[in-house]
């Protein structure tokens, strides 16, 4: 069974608790401003415009579903969950939802790369603040690192299983454009330009099992 990363007590956990919202809440608007761009969604996202498509319900609910699913995945990997990783799973789908609801639709392509520009930048530095609180990964990540112990990189874990999500997505109505490609390129060294100066340093965690 995963087992449960229980924080440390202490004047960090509020501020790291205060950044795991934050960045949670930010991730979601990130997402939602490459939506309202229409020029392309990240891959798993694809992959929740396309249920959206075929089945109903909204993007977001999409978002938690699979995430439940993908936790689901966890238990034979054994991997270790926190308040952060269940957090992740609810707030990022249900932001998204209301954030594409209040954000515009710009009509202008300047605009319309300006908000995909945007939405990358603000996804990036969110990344930073969520993975910085160190309260637990989110369920895709824990997914990708959980795999990754039998054998394969991390890099190629993580390549395999977007690319698969993409193609599902594709298939079934969901939005590939520039905008995924841009994703796949800047997201990451916007993260590691952030998460080092972001990041709560904390002593080590206990486990329960």
């Amino acid at each position: 069974m995963p087992s449960l990363i229980i924080p440390a007590r202490g004047p960090l956990l509020a501020r790291r608790l205060a950044n795991l919202m934050a960045g949670l809440v930010l991730f979601g608007t990130g997402l939602a401003m490459m939506l309202n761009a229409r020029l392309g969604v990240p891959p798993w996202d694809v992959l929740h415009q396309g249920l959206y498509r075929q089945f109903g319900l909204t993007i977001g609910t999409w978002s938690i579903i699979v995430s439940v699913l993908v936790l689901a995945l966890w238990i034979p990997l054994k991997e270790r969950f926190g308040i952060g990783t269940i957090l992740n799973a609810v707030v990022i789908g249900v932001v998204f939802d209301l954030a594409a609801l209040v954000l515009p639709e710009p009509e202008s392509m300047l605009w319309r790369v300006v908000m995909l520009a945007g939405g990358i930048f603000t996804v990036g530095f969110a990344s930073g603040l969520y993975i910085g609180a160190n309260l637990g990964p989110g369920p895709r990540d824990g997914l990708m690192t959980g795999i990754a112990k039998f054998g394969p990189s991390i890099r190629l874990t993580r390549t395999l299983l977007e690319v698969a999500v993409l193609v599902i997505g594709y298939l079934l109505g969901g939005t590939f454009g520039v905008g995924t490609v841009a994703f796949a390129l800047f997201v990451g060294p916007i993260v590691q330009f952030f998460l080092p100066r972001l990041q709560v340093e904390v002593p080590a965690v206990r486990r329960a099992a």
